[in-house]
């Protein structure tokens, strides 16, 4: 009887599926702040600087709630 007795060689086929899982779990486990992807970012003052290039609000009242943020 040698190392392959008609199915895998020792070892292998285990090890094949370890590196599958380990992909698999890098590919659900990456955080979505890849570089070169677009950053969610949802701070409050991310969305205050919206409001404000939008023209729902206006300066004074951005700098007074900056100032409530900070």
């Amino acid at each position: 009887m040698g190392l392959y007795d008609g199915y895998h060689f020792v070892g292998i086929h285990f090890a094949w599926w370890l590196i599958w899982v380990v992909i698999i779990f890098w590919i659900f486990a990456t955080p979505y702040n890849i570089p070169g992807q677009r950053a969610k970012n949802r701070s409050a003052l991310h969305l205050l600087k919206k409001r404000l290039t939008s023209g729902q609000i206006n300066k004074e009242e951005f700098l007074e709630k900056r100032k409530l943020l900070q």
